[in-house]
């Protein structure tokens, strides 16, 4: 019987307690035939109000497994603990992202050999800020980037993007309150890195869409991980 993608729950060891905890819980998508070709590996942050079961971060970690591609996603401390995102400075929050990112290591033998992170709203931003901390990884994915206090878009951010260099892709819905498009294309014309940018029509920062859109927000899930997939693969040309 050929072998299938399988989804492995991990725990995550954490470089010291947080919240009382000592580690996350993640879950690992491992591919059929892992570790032969490319050995790409993608890794999804979730959101503020969110966890690692967000149903976008489930689903395109999903098909990106089945897809070839070891995926991997995780809670940071905040949601282990059941707490609010913000008891989690961001020296924290990147201190869990970096833990995670330890698991791909594991076994030096199936080790990636190419890596893409990003994550959704503030999983994104954390990952934008490891980039910028001299993270090797072959693409950046932001998806619903929270370039602003929500319907605030004079107070923009974007400082951690103009110190990351790797490619990015930015996926952002058309009613996201807390990323203005005008501002963040005006933004992006300072970044040297490789840009693109993705506009979901009718979308919110969770990616949900109004009934009065026509679509359900499973095909919303699909449009991204087409847009997605696509970029990773034009990345590994």
């Amino acid at each position: 019987m050929e072998p299938t993608a399988q989804y492995e729950e991990v725990t995550i060891p954490l470089p010291e307690p947080i919240h009382g905890r000592v580690a996350v819980s993640g879950v690992l998508g491992i591919p059929e035939w892992w570790p032969t070709g490319e050995r790409v590996a993608v890794v999804f942050a979730h959101g503020g109000p969110s966890n690692y079961d967000d149903p976008m971060i489930v689903a395109l970690s999903r098909r990106l497994t089945e897809q070839g591609y070891l995926t991997l996603r995780f809670n940071f401390p905040f949601a282990e603990a059941g707490k609010r995102s913000s008891a989690d400075s961001p020296a924290t929050l990147e201190r869990g992202f970096r833990a995670a990112l330890n698991v791909l290591g594991r076994d030096p033998t199936a080790r990636p050999a190419r890596l893409f992170v990003g994550g959704v709203g503030l999983g994104g931003r954390v990952a934008a800020g490891l980039v910028a901390d001299r993270l090797h990884a072959d693409g950046l994915f932001l998806l619903g980037f929270p370039l602003h206090p929500q319907n605030k878009p004079e107070k923009s951010d974007p400082d951690v993007l103009f110190r990351a260099t790797a490619p990015m892709l930015f996926i952002q819905g058309t009613r996201d309150r807390r990323c203005d498009r005008t501002a963040l294309r005006s933004a992006l014309r300072r970044l040297g890195a490789p840009i693109e940018i993705y506009d979901v029509a009718d979308a919110d920062s969770a990616f949900h869409v109004p009934k009065k859109s026509g679509r359900s927000d499973e095909q919303v899930q699909t449009e991204v991980y087409g847009v997605l997939s696509n970029w990773i693969a034009r990345r590994l040309g």
